[in-house]
């Protein structure tokens, strides 16, 4: 699936459970937590947690938990744009723009 289809496909799914509705400034707090989430996930892998009230996971579920949030930061990210009529593609081509006109 190419990233337009993604962004229209989740912005379908949001809207059928009626999570689209949130205006952005409280999808921005969801994204957040989530950017926690992910924080947490790599912490777990890189150092650890060390808490005797979580159990211990491998390395593969660690990683599967890290993409898991990835992909929860990135649903948030979509509907954001969505919501502002941005496609993802656009803003990967003016920001890919903007840093090679910086730095090239």
């Amino acid at each position: 699936m190419d990233i337009n289809s993604y962004q229209q496909w989740i912005s379908q799914f949001y809207k059928q459970r009626n999570w689209y509705e949130y205006q952005p400034f409280i999808r921005v707090n969801f994204l957040s937590e989530e950017v926690g989430e992910v924080c947490r996930a790599i912490r777990t892998i890189e150092i650890g947690r060390d808490r005797p009230d979580e159990r211990k996971t491998d390395y593969n579920q660690q990683l599967e938990n890290l993409t898991e949030e990835l992909g929860d930061v990135l649903d948030n990210l979509f509907i954001l744009a969505d919501k502002y009529d941005i496609s993802l593609e656009q803003i990967m081509n003016s920001h890919k723009e903007k840093l090679q006109t910086r730095y090239e």
